[in-house]
């Protein structure tokens, strides 16, 4: 971002923010922020800026060097770990800053304290909902499972004295812009803080759930009916780890998991609970792609490793690229601003990569209190004491609000008479959620990035309980293997979909799954691994897993890989960015079902364009923009009356459903809509969705965004949502069930490539850039290259390497 239209930017935005006083909350004065020597003027920054540094801390045990290359990605040699983790953190603080705070403000319920609490309110309900989930005090039980272990608790102490050297010594011509535009100043970093983020991604990734949905389907639905718009299995499915002669699933539970007939029968008749009052929710799109392919399907005879991450597509980036390197290990991907080590990446003997499993871990129980002070609740015929902890929620602007929450054997009671279900509600619930529970994922990312064989990798994952992950892994002895890793509640089928009985142990988790007894694969017959959000295994596997799951990615990268041999870098590249949508192949017999002499001319127009399409969402086609408006009004056509007829909150069926209902029935019972006299056939629906959707290509095609792209409107946005700081309209292709994941404002957040060659080689990209100060030119400058579905080749230095063409500047770290 250059210098100028900066500078104009940011006065226009903050002329809208302080218009919108109301909605932003209490405002800095704007002699302070206008001000020529700290001001937001400070914050431009030159195109030749000099990142160049000679600097000297006391907590600096020996000579270091972080060498930045002309992306700004900082390759770092430090003679121990002490020093590279401080380092780690000092380079994180100087260029996230404000980014690291605020995720530690969302992820402890504090977003109040910095913007108010919102025009409705919305931001306290967030924050009490954070608290009310527990946040905090897991965060804390985290932060003793990192002192137990000497390694990881020194990893943080550095990474911390790192942050804290960097905010200890920032001028308030550096304060980070949002500090400015808000008025109020950096606190000190705590490990305390590293721990809440390492929550936050938990939350991120586990933390959404559909049980206030699926109870209230429940409650409207027959037994019948909700297995036909929620089934657990999809028939297209293509699961993560097959069940094969050599790799064959558990035969039977490693225990008892009750009696699920007579559990179901009580179950689908449970109190009929009215539920209005739903919970702030991560995106339930956060997801990804990753997979490995052995050396038997590459050119080279070298393994491949791919993964590309969902996301929120946010600015400053999610991610900070770097290499870390000590005598010990030498590392190379993306960071989490506010944690140490590499998440993703590689090192010199594997590369390792993450989807989201999607496991169901967090589960709600009907708390039944002696009285409305909460201090005892009923449990297996027995009054038990609460446990109570007092949040203070601060409020820009107001008083804080003291928030009580008492704590049950399931865990914290989020719904109460002060926070309740529904309006009037007089009933309470207790949440039971994985990540409550002590857990200490810095140690695997730590051991990970050490990690060197097989057996490593094994040994590093079984830190990791929260959030259940499919990790991928390739080494240069050839190995490719996956594991869908995490802590596992052993569930009963339909177990934990909705709110439950807590009167006693019923209902309760009856153990976690064996880590050995979860899904995996080492060096499969197929010559490849992989994972896309999907199921992790079929209806043979002997625990329940969950009832929605994305399948179309998975399926589309599966047929892939099954055909393909003799694989190259650039193969993988065109994978990972393909736009083809297999749901459009799938849906075609149906759709072309229309009968077209009941159209008008714009309906036979639309069609047409559909008709020719080739069933790729690439950035200039008509036809995904006519499939995705006409297949949506057909879902509408076809269960509105039901779902949305209650007039209470309920989850929209997967995307798999309604083409493989209506491929195993024609006359599928939804197909009738249920508020009109007549019956409704499938050919009846097909034109009225077809007319519906008319109405809006028209729409659209008369403001120029029948193309795909132009439709889409993909945006990154800044974490506060300012425009002046976002990048709007970029024209990508992709979308929902497609393996360029990218939509409107989610999707791939950093694309990678590994070939595990003698010499690795490496490529990737993410939609953002180094620096989170949006007057830098580093702030978005990869953005485009991602747009283009581009690479940028990942330069693994040596230190050998000296000062070469590629440095752009050095900072020196020694002990003063």
């Amino acid at each position: 971002m250059r210098v100028v239209p900066f500078l104009v930017s940011t006065v226009v935005t903050a002329g809208l923010v302080f218009g919108l006083n109301k909605r932003w909350g209490a405002i800095p004065a704007m002699g302070n922020f206008l001000s020529p020597q700290h001001g937001f003027w400070q914050n431009a920054e030159a195109t030749d800026h000099d990142f160049n540094a000679d600097l000297q801390f006391p907590g600096i045990t020996g000579k270091a060097e972080v060498y930045f290359d002309d992306r700004l990605v900082p390759h770092v040699f430090a003679e121990n770990d002490h020093d590279v983790y401080f380092i780690q953190g000092y380079l994180h603080a100087k260029f996230r800053l404000w980014q690291m705070e605020f995720q530690t403000f969302a992820a402890a319920g504090m977003v109040s304290q910095v913007i108010g609490e919102g025009d409705e309110g919305q931001y306290l309900k967030y924050d009490r909902s954070m608290r009310r989930l527990g946040m905090v005090h897991a965060a804390e039980l985290t932060l003793e499972e990192m002192n137990k272990i000497p390694a990881v608790k020194a990893q943080a102490d550095a990474y911390t004295e790192g942050a804290n050297a960097w905010i200890d010594n920032l001028k308030e011509t550096e304060l980070p812009l949002e500090y400015k535009l808000l008025g109020y100043k950096p606190q000190h970093w705590s490990n305390l803080k590293t721990a809440l983020l390492v929550k936050y991604l938990a939350y991120d990734l586990s933390g959404a759930d559909d049980d206030a949905e699926y109870t209230n389907a429940r409650n409207v639905l027959s037994a019948i009916d909700f297995e036909k718009l929620y089934p657990v299995i999809q028939d297209s499915l293509k699961p993560v780890v097959p069940n094969t002669p050599d790799n064959p699933y558990p035969k039977a539970p490693a225990f008892n998991l009750g009696k699920p007939a007579a559990a179901d029968s009580t179950y689908f008749t449970f109190r009929k609970d009215t539920i209005t009052n739903l919970l702030p929710q991560p995106d339930k799109n956060n997801g990804s792609n990753n997979w490995a392919v052995s050396g038997t399907k590459t050119a080279s005879g070298a393994p491949i490793l791919c993964n590309d991450p969902h996301l929120g597509l946010n600015l400053p980036s999610i991610w900070y690229e770097m290499q870390i390197s000590t005598p010990d290990f030498n590392a190379y991907g993306v960071s989490f601003p506010g944690a140490p080590n590499i998440i993703i990446g590689f090192n010199d003997s594997i590369a390792f990569g993450i989807t989201n499993s999607g496991r169901d871990v967090k589960d709600y129980y009907e708390i039944r209190f002696r009285d409305e002070n909460m201090n005892e609740y009923m449990f297996d015929s027995v009054w038990q004491r609460t446990e109570k902890r007092t949040e203070i929620i601060n409020i820009r602007g107001k008083k804080p609000l003291l928030d009580t929450v008492a704590y049950t054997v399931f865990g914290p009671v989020i719904y109460d008479h002060r926070f309740p279900i529904s309006q009037g509600s007089d009933k309470y619930y207790a949440v039971k959620w994985k990540a409550n529970d002590p857990s200490n994922e810095l140690a695997m990312m730590y051991e990970w990035n050490r990690a060197k064989n097989y057996t490593d990798y094994i040994e590093a994952i079984k830190y990791l309980t929260c959030p259940g992950q499919n990790l991928a892994f390739a080494s240069k002895n050839g190995d490719i293997a996956i594991w869908q890793q995490g802590d596992f509640p052993a569930k009963w089928r339909r177990q934990g979909d909705f709110f439950m009985e807590g009167l006693d142990s019923s209902y309760l988790w009856r153990g976690i799954i064996p880590q050995s007894e979860n899904p995996h694969m080492l060096n499969p017959s197929r010559g490849y691994v992989s994972s896309a959000n999907q199921l992790s295994t079929d209806s043979s596997y002997p625990y329940y897993t969950g009832n929605s799951f994305p399948v179309y990615r998975g399926y589309t990268i599966n047929r892939n890989l099954d055909s393909m041999h003799h694989i190259r870098i650039n193969d993988m590249e065109r994978l990972q960015t393909d736009n083809y949508r297999v749901l459009a192949e799938f849906s075609k017999d149906i759709l072309m079902q229309v009968d077209e002499s009941k159209l008008g001319n714009d309906e036979k127009k639309y069609l047409d364009i559909y008709k020719s399409w080739n069933f790729r969402n690439d950035i200039s086609e008509k036809g995904a923009t006519v499939f995705d408006i006409w297949w949506k009004e057909l879902e509408i056509a076809i269960w509105a009356d039901e779902i949305n007829g209650s007039n209470l909150p309920m989850p929209w069926p997967n995307e798999s459903t309604l083409v493989e209902s209506l491929h195993k029935d024609s006359a599928y019972r939804f197909i009738d809509n249920i508020k009109t006299p007549e019956k409704e056939t499938l050919q009846d629906m097909l034109v009225i969705s077809l007319k519906n959707a008319t109405e809006k290509l028209r729409k659209a095609e008369t403001e120029g965004k029948l193309e795909w792209a132009r439709y889409k409107d993909t945006k990154v946005q800044h974490l506060l949502k300012i425009p002046a700081f976002s990048r709007l309209h970029v024209p990508v292709g992709g979308g929902s069930g497609v393996i360029n994941a990218t939509k409107m404002d989610h999707g791939p957040s950093w694309r990678m490539v590994v070939h595990l060659k003698d010499d690795t080689e490496a490529y990737g990209v993410y939609p953002g850039g180094q620096s989170g100060n949006p007057g830098s030119r580093y702030y978005d400058n990869f953005i485009d290259t991602w747009a283009k579905g581009e690479y940028y080749t990942l330069w693994i230095m040596q230190q050998s390497d000296g000062i070469e063409k590629k440095v752009k500047w050095v900072m020196r770290f020694a002990k003063g």
